[in-house]
């Protein structure tokens, strides 16, 4: 009988893992298809630009401003293929150009928002040569602040009528914010990073806090990975919940819709998962050590969120910098995660609160379980902890099936994996995963 249940076991875990190779082959295939958000979240930093530059003072443009953001924008809309180009974008791009006939031929197809056959009209009365005496208010026209200053003053009027100078403060503060934070971070990070290796190479003999792995097999790995996290979590659950999910919210405006389908089935995802690992640990005699199999040791509070810092602190310059390779050696990779997507089109606030709660409170406390709560602690049973920590970040990286993203989250993935055996918790693992994504949650808000 006990032979029977293994064969079965066996048989299970070889035609999940098949399934999985499958399924994240064909995931990774279409993330080269899924447009990147780098293009847009840079054009999106360009127009903050060229806003901003008129609250900047002259002391630091150079170094947080582009020298001559307005050309920077101009040539970033004119590499925009016309089918791409959307109607503001087009009526931006018809406003910063110089040539009257390049001018001409952008607006020559009609726009749908009668505010900007507005301006349309004025640019093709200034190009025949007719004066303008008077240009519509901010409150007269429905404009966004950027398109009518660049507008207005494309037009010949004064700056004081053009520029909105209360709204270019508040776009040169969020500018400012969104590009010291991740130096400021880094810069920290960097010193602290460099005193941790020196710190553990003086002290050799430190040990680390024993990690206590659940008596399982990787073939219950492959199970719990494969077949509950890939197979039931990524297919089978949404392929049953979303149908369904829809047809509830059918009238609900998009963002509100995507946003509660996110939620929903990312709930439905952790379903099959978290039934296994209740299964495989059910029958096994507890841990008699503090905080059980997952070891999640919340207490000591404020030490384990000063780990959980620390770590985001120190893994932030490693993150940053393998992406700035990628990019320079490869380029644009592509295939961003869809819900920065959602985060950057969305402007409301309870489809971006059910959204925070996906990437900072769900995604966090459910993937940590997972890969450093049970994989990885077996893992280093089994194979070793350098080993361990390797495999388990790879494993990690992939389930996003995002090739663009998959270099900077097996970095990520190394250092909770780090975290996890350096504190002996999960607790601090869980915190540094939701700090990671609040903060890119946050600089999205900033730039969005």
């Amino acid at each position: 009988m006990g032979q029977a249940k293994i064969g079965w076991k066996w048989a299970i875990a070889l035609f999940s893992l098949l399934l999985t190779v499958l399924i994240w082959r064909q995931g990774l295939k279409e993330s080269f298809d899924r447009p990147s958000v780098a293009p847009r979240i840079s054009l999106m930093q360009t127009e903050m630009a060229v806003s901003a530059s008129s609250s900047v003072p002259e002391s630091i443009k150079d170094i947080f401003l582009d020298s001559e953001p307005q050309k920077k924008l101009y040539q970033t809309l004119k590499n925009i293929s016309f089918e791409q180009i959307d109607d503001r974008q087009r009526l931006l791009l018809a406003v910063l150009e110089e040539s009257e006939s390049e001018q001409k031929l952008i607006l020559k197809k009609d726009f749908k928002d009668k505010n900007f056959e507005t301006v349309k009209k004025y640019l093709l009365d200034r190009n025949k040569g007719k004066e303008l005496d008077e240009f519509p208010d901010s409150n007269e026209i429905n404009l966004d602040p950027l398109l009518y200053q660049t507008s207005c003053l494309r037009l010949g009027f004064s700056e004081a009528k053009c520029i909105n100078k209360r709204y270019n403060s508040r776009v040169a503060l969020r500018l400012l914010t969104s590009q010291l934070l991740p130096f400021i971070a880094s810069f920290l990070g960097t010193i602290l990073l460099i005193n941790y290796i020196l710190v553990f190479l003086r002290k050799k003999n430190t040990q680390w806090p024993e990690i206590i792995a659940p008596p399982l097999s990787l073939i219950d790995m492959v199970l719990l990975i494969s077949g509950g996290f890939v197979v039931i979590g990524e297919v089978v659950f949404p392929a049953l919940v979303i149908p369904i999910t829809d047809l509830l919210f059918n009238n609900l405006s998009s963002p509100l819709k995507d946003s509660l389908r996110v939620l929903i089935g990312y709930c439905s995802m952790t379903i099959g998962p978290l039934l296994i690992i209740r299964y495989q640990l059910m029958g096994i005699v507890s841990s008699k050590t503090e905080g059980g199999w997952l070891q999640w040791k919340i207490k000591p509070i404020k030490e384990g969120i000063l780990k959980a810092l620390a770590g985001w602190l120190m893994i932030m310059p490693l993150v940053l910098l393998v992406g700035w390779l990628m990019n320079e050696v490869i380029g644009d990779q592509g295939g961003s995660n869809p819900l920065l997507e959602l985060v950057l089109s969305s402007d409301e606030f309870i489809p971006l609160f059910f959204l925070l709660i996906t990437t900072v409170v769900l995604a966090p406390v459910f993937e940590e379980l997972v890969f450093r709560g049970v994989l990885l602690p077996v893992l280093v049973s089994k194979v070793g902890k350098i080993s361990g920590v390797l495999f388990s970040a790879l494993i990690f990286a992939l389930a996003h099936l995002s090739v663009g993203e998959l270099p900077p989250l097996f970095v990520l993935g190394v250092g909770l994996g780090l975290m996890r055996l350096s504190s002996g918790r999960l607790f601090p693992c869980a915190l540094m995963h939701s700090l990671w994504n609040g903060v890119t949650f946050a600089s999205l808000m900033l730039v969005a």
